[in-house]
């Protein structure tokens, strides 16, 4: 079962859960979405959606419709400008030597994965690396 994102109650609907989701680039490797869906993440892979060679700005909208994080190595969603902290369900950017194993690089983000809450990720820019994770919130 994926994991809880968070709960809304209202009076329609008392107990409606929505479930952690991850968008994926077509940037970063299908073994990170493995990766991440051992981890109880519900994974998107944009190239299994007809998004590959898309815009920044349509891919930032599929993530937006489905209510899902974005992962990508593209620096492009680091800005700020164009992608407002709180606006959005969360994006994470993999700052990774070309070099680096494919194997560690997924290693290493489902380790950091661990250390946050679902919490860190809503409205936030996330930048992962080999040595650290920052956050970046509004």
């Amino acid at each position: 079962m994926p994991r809880i994102l968070w709960q809304k109650k209202s009076s329609l609907s008392p107990n409606i859960l929505y479930y952690m989701r991850v968008v994926l680039d077509e940037d970063l490797s299908r073994s990170l979405g493995a990766t991440l869906e051992q981890l109880d993440y519900e994974i998107l892979d944009i190239r299994d959606h007809g998004l590959r060679g898309k815009s920044d700005k349509e891919i930032f909208e599929f993530a937006q419709e489905q209510k899902a994080m974005l992962f990508s190595g593209d620096l492009g969603f680091a800005n700020i400008l164009t992608f407002p902290l709180g606006s959005h369900f969360g994006i994470a950017i993999l700052r990774f030597p070309n070099e680096m194993l494919t194997n560690i690089v997924n290693d290493t983000v489902a380790s950091l994965m661990k250390k946050i809450s679902e919490e860190d990720f809503k409205g936030n820019l996330i930048i992962f690396s080999p040595a650290r994770m920052r956050i970046r919130r509004p």
